[in-house]
């Protein structure tokens, strides 16, 4: 199997959400058959509000299994297929920790590292931290087709277009790879990576509505991550319920090719088809329909 990169990719599907209640875990002393079990500790002590993921390379797709610490840095990984998974620890103000080989039935504890710098731990913000600090135009710069709206222009760059298919502000987007060249030019950059790809039309076509703008304040916006600005905050952990989320991760495809879009069943009759396939839709990417 590909070996991916630590960060979540964006070919990622979430396939199930459940309840977990951790109140249970208070005196166990035996992980359940198929679970893992365990406490996280750093040098501050607990570690409270952080993710412990569990994941392998064993099945047809990359599998992990993500679920949240509780006050007492206490977390289990429940309803594990039986492998060996490597498990491993993320969270605010953290950098990631070293992965610890582990099988459903057992106990880890696991040691998590203080970030040494604001910038290590800002590298596993959620993309929307890092794409905030892109900057809106003036409304006197607008074009004329949009009549001083800027409600329009940030519709455009933030609640849709780009944004319904791109996550804006994980690492690939807010860097440059290589192959887009390295003239120091960025929205030369720009334009050169909307042109990119099967759907490179659609997005000259969606960025252009705009004039040159969009390109204009990508670019100023990735010349400024590039100086080393950061995001103006550090996000919250998980707080309260927001820690009873297990989230199971199946990746589908691979670096080069991307599953849009995804049903399960009907919204209008949502019983339908229930425990039933998956269909996948790649959109432009591949014939490969999973």
């Amino acid at each position: 199997m590909h070996t991916r990169p630590a960060l979540l990719p964006l070919s990622s599907l979430l396939t199930a959400l459940a309840t977990l209640a951790l109140a249970p875990l208070a005196g166990r002393t035996q992980s359940p058959a198929d679970a893992i079990t365990g406490v996280v500790t750093s040098s501050a002590g607990a570690e409270a509000g952080v993710w412990v993921i569990a994941e392998t390379d064993a099945f047809d797709t990359r599998f992990a299994k993500i679920v949240v610490t509780d006050d007492q840095g206490r977390y289990l990984v429940p309803a594990l297929p039986e492998a060996e998974y490597q498990l491993w620890v993320r969270g605010y103000g953290l950098v990631d920790s070293a992965k610890v080989a582990a099988e459903p039935g057992e106990t880890h504890n696991l040691t998590a590292r203080i970030a040494p710098s604001e910038a290590e731990a800002a590298k596993v913000y959620p993309a929307a931290s890092w794409y905030s600090m892109m900057r809106l135009p003036a409304v006197a710069e607008l074009p004329p087709n949009m009549h001083g709206d800027l409600n329009m222009y940030v519709n455009g760059m933030k609640n849709n277009g780009c944004i319904g298919c791109h996550q804006l502000g994980q690492l690939s987007t807010r860097t440059f790879p290589a192959a887009l060249g390295s003239s120091g030019d960025s929205e030369a950059a720009w334009v050169r990576r909307i042109q990119s790809g099967q759907a490179g039309a659609q997005m000259v076509r969606q960025a252009t509505q705009f004039g040159s703008l969009p390109v204009k304040y990508l670019a100023d916006w990735t010349d400024r991550v590039a100086r080393g600005e950061l995001p103006a905050a550090r996000p919250a952990r998980p707080q309260g319920r927001e820690r009873n989320v297990v989230v199971t991760v199946r990746d589908w495809l691979n670096d080069k090719h991307y599953l849009h879009d995804l049903t399960t069943t009907d919204r209008r009759d949502p019983t339908v088809n229930g425990y039933g396939l998956i269909y996948g839709s790649p959109e432009l990417s591949t014939d490969d329909f999973p």
